[in-house]
């Protein structure tokens, strides 16, 4: 837009939305719109019905700053220091994974077993998020379910910051627990459900992933020739730390249920195992009812 006095809002998401598609920014309409209305502090229906409104020099120079750090394929989430998730807003920094829409799934099979096992006001299931990054999960479940009480563990300290700052924001620092360490190492005691969003892409299709996922932080992504030591791992562990008729929600990659579902026969020998799949028909989450 270079020094672009005087140009409306609508010239502006024009411009935009045209240099963000030339650039192949998926998405490139709505990108435009989303870092517009950051910089201008208003939603969507106010951007719209004031689309002939001129632009200060400031929020022109504003705006062309977020363009040009989208324009290099920084995440739009890191840009904004935010993500939605579940309805819910979080904060987010490069030391954490950005919430993705998938792992609302793993949400809603969490929220469903919980709802079936345990009733509101005479239980209080403890559950275990392991590896909670900005702890989406973690504070999504207590939020949703009163009487839940969570562990949420990581390896990242910098991570837990983050996580700490989101369970204050949603007012949950009673119920929500975040502890430093690896898998399920920390947890103090046997839970009724785990619940883990561990990385498991394949370390050789790192290099073919999207430019965005650069941004992310490695070590929440990646996890072996295989894409399944974090998995392989945190099962090794969870008979020990897993209460009786407890259950264990992992989300996968869409070609892993089988293997995944081949680690939990080896250590829940008679345990029931479901593969549901996302809303674009790929394998998302394994359910091991223990």
């Amino acid at each position: 837009m270079g020094d672009s006095n005087g140009i409306t809002r609508k010239e502006a998401l024009r411009h935009a939305m045209a240099t963000l598609d030339s650039h192949g920014i998926p998405d490139a309409p709505l990108e435009a719109e989303i870092l517009l209305m950051a910089v201008l502090g208003v939603d969507r229906e106010r951007l719209y019905s004031r689309d002939d409104g001129v632009l200060s020099h400031q929020e022109a120079r504003s705006y062309e700053a977020l363009l040009y750090r989208r324009l290099k394929r920084e995440p739009t989430a890191y840009i904004l220091g935010f993500k939605e998730f579940y309805g819910l807003r979080f904060q987010i920094s490069p030391q954490v994974l950005i919430p993705r829409p998938e792992t609302e799934l793993l949400v809603e099979k969490a929220i469903d077993f919980l709802s079936r096992h345990f009733s509101a006001g005479r239980d209080r299931p403890l559950v275990a998020d392991v590896g909670t990054g900005c702890g989406a999960m973690a504070v999504t479940l207590a939020y949703c379910l009163p009487y839940l009480q969570v562990y949420a563990t990581d390896i990242s300290q910098a991570a837990l910051e983050v996580a700490t700052q989101n369970r204050l924001q949603h007012g949950l620092a009673d119920r929500v627990r975040f502890l430093q360490g690896d898998l399920l190492a920390p947890v103090p005691e046997p839970v009724d459900l785990i619940v883990a969003n561990l990385p498991y892409v394949k370390i050789a299709d790192f290099a073919g992933l999207a430019p965005e996922l650069s941004y992310e932080p490695r070590l929440a992504l990646a996890a072996g020739p295989q894409g399944l030591d974090a998995i392989a791992a945190l099962l090794a562990q969870a008979s020990r730390k897993l209460r009786p008729k407890g259950a264990i929600l992992l989300e996968i990659g869409q070609d892993q249920g089988t293997a995944v579902a081949e680690f939990a026969r080896l250590y829940f020998h008679n345990a029931e195992i479901r593969i549901w799949q996302d809303l674009g028909g790929q394998n998302r989450v394994v359910e091991i009812d223990s």
